[in-house]
């Protein structure tokens, strides 16, 4: 998908919400395992057909589906095929966080832009640019790079400020700059460093952000827009749990459209009140 197809997609659906298909056997409504065998991915489905016109992307976070072994890696499969089989339009992002050594990576990235049919898949950057180049070879794919996250332990490394005073996200964003262009490069900023975004945007002013952190992690939406969106939204929101776990009863799939409509409402105003709708 190119950057123009994602923001004309955006704007025809009037919404930047991506929802994270963080999966938890643990959480899903007790009673799916008695009605299926097929319990998580009947899960998946009933949210996907929920709420596939009220955002852009979907977002599996792969440890849910690999802490099940084969059956999780076959279950992540047929998800990612039914979103492509039914919702086409959809940018599917591998939340893997990979980055390895150049040859690892090169397996990496044809095992999730070879063999399955995901869009972009993020990458961790402390190894370097031999790490991520195998992930930006693949026409039409992104690298979605770590650069400024939503956890406590952000500020172990990420703020940590080199003899220039630049701070290691800063040095993240500028280095990567060589490595791929907005067309194929995003970056994770979470929403709990809302008020970052004016430093992250000095530095990639035409770039999409993918922003975790609004919902359940606290971060907020509007502030996140005040200070994210550009020309081209250049904004994927992330919400999870807020929205996949809204109810545990048979009501699930009708809940979590309720709160994706939520979030898309507010989505919409957004882009109307910056001029991209």
């Amino acid at each position: 998908m190119t950057k123009q197809e994602l923001f004309e997609n955006i704007q025809r659906k009037k919404s930047f919400l991506c929802v994270g298909l963080d999966t938890d056997v643990n959480k899903i409504p007790e009673f799916l395992f008695d009605k299926t065998d097929d319990a998580i991915f009947e899960f998946n489905k009933a949210i996907i057909d929920a709420t596939a016109d009220l955002c852009v992307a979907y977002k599996p976070n792969l440890a849910f589906y690999e802490s099940l072994g084969l059956e999780g890696w076959e279950v992540l499969e047929r998800t990612i095929d039914y979103i492509r089989e039914n919702y086409p339009d959809q940018f599917i992002i591998a939340d893997a966080k990979r980055g390895d050594i150049g040859n690892t990576s090169a397996i990496y990235a044809r095992t999730f832009f070879g063999n399955m049919e995901f869009d972009s898949v993020t990458v961790a950057p402390y190894m370097g640019e031999d790490s991520v180049s195998p992930f930006l070879t693949y026409e039409g794919k992104w690298v979605t790079l770590l650069a400024l996250t939503s956890n406590k332990g952000a500020y172990d490394f990420q703020f940590m400020r080199d003899i220039e005073g630049e701070f290691l996200f800063q040095k993240v964003l500028r280095t990567s700059l060589k490595w791929g262009n907005d067309n194929n490069m995003m970056y994770v900023v979470g929403a709990t460093k809302a008020e970052m975004l004016t430093d992250v945007r000095a530095i990639v002013p035409d770039h999409f952000l993918l922003v975790p952190g609004v919902g359940a992690q606290g971060g907020s939406l509007e502030e996140v827009a005040k200070y994210g969106l550009n020309n081209t939204c250049g904004l994927l929101v992330n919400s999870s749990r807020q929205i996949i776990y809204a109810s545990s009863d048979s009501d699930y799939a009708v809940a979590a459209r309720s709160e994706a409509q939520k979030v898309q409402e507010v989505m919409q105003t957004l882009l109307k009140n910056k001029g991209l709708i």
